[in-house]
């Protein structure tokens, strides 16, 4: 008897393709693409869901890539690019938690305390920001919603099918529309710290003209922080809630249906 073996370079040629789209998605991806998360481990998902995947998304690749090496580069490529964009635009809208943490700090009087900021690549940032980013990848795998992120590399086969033109427009629509979009959620988070920041410092102005006799600035620093503290405290379950939605919704425009 003998056994047809033919078929195995096509087949590796379509896993290799698979893996590149799906490998940079996983570097980028918020949840899964964590700097905190060992780089072989990230590879180890992406190729762990290139094996789940390949039977679903194997056929939609064109046959017979091995006799065009040149159309198996720039599939290669398409496929990266495709990746990358999906990634990138799903990256961004975790951004939202560092920026209203700062804006919180700000507002609190706590710009001055910085932190490593595990969950961005090691940097300096508030300790607000830190500590809302950390507890939105621990709510982003408490409520399940990495199964969101994982129907979103399903749907990308659909979505953007393998060797078709790439969509460079829209693209950079959505890229722009996510940039905006999590500006205004960040402020909208930190709407309560704007707020009760200005109310403050309008308060603390009238009474030095009220009691010029007295040094409000030593007594302003620490109600300020106990203010935003306590803030915090109170408003951490609705802001927290908000930018989940935001961030289902940020993911959703990659899934069909």
């Amino acid at each position: 008897m003998t056994i047809q073996l033919d078929f195995l370079p096509q087949v590796t040629a379509i896993f290799m393709l698979m893996f590149a789209r799906l490998g940079t998605m996983i570097m980028l991806l918020p949840a899964l693409g964590e700097s905190t998360i060992p780089t072989r481990f990230r590879l180890t998902i992406a190729l762990a869901l290139t094996l789940v995947l390949f039977p679903v998304a194997s056929s939609l690749y064109p046959v017979n890539l091995l006799q065009n090496p040149m159309q198996l580069v720039v599939l290669l490529g398409g496929e990266m690019l495709v990746g990358f964009g999906i990634g990138l635009c799903a990256r961004l809208i975790t951004s939202v938690l560092q920026i209203a943490g700062v804006i919180m700090a700000n507002q609190s009087g706590m710009a001055f305390a910085l932190g490593t900021d595990i969950a961005n690549e090691g940097q300096q940032g508030a300790l607000y920001g830190n500590f809302l980013s950390i507890l939105g990848v621990t709510l982003v795998f408490v409520t399940d919603t990495h199964y969101l992120v994982i129907a979103a590399l399903h749907d990308s086969f659909t979505i953007f099918p393998p060797g078709g033109s790439l969509p460079i427009g829209d693209f950079s629509q959505t890229a722009t529309e996510t940039v905006a979009h999590v500006f205004t959620i960040a402020v909208r988070m930190a709407a309560p710290f704007l707020v009760v920041g200005l109310v403050f410092y309008f308060g603390l102005g009238l009474l030095n003209k009220l009691m010029p006799q007295m040094q409000i600035f030593f007594i302003a620093m620490p109600v300020n922080i106990a203010i935003g503290l306590f803030l915090l405290m109170v408003l951490m379950t609705t802001v927290m809630m908000f930018y989940l939605d935001h961030f289902q919704q940020a993911l959703g425009k990659f899934i069909a249906g």
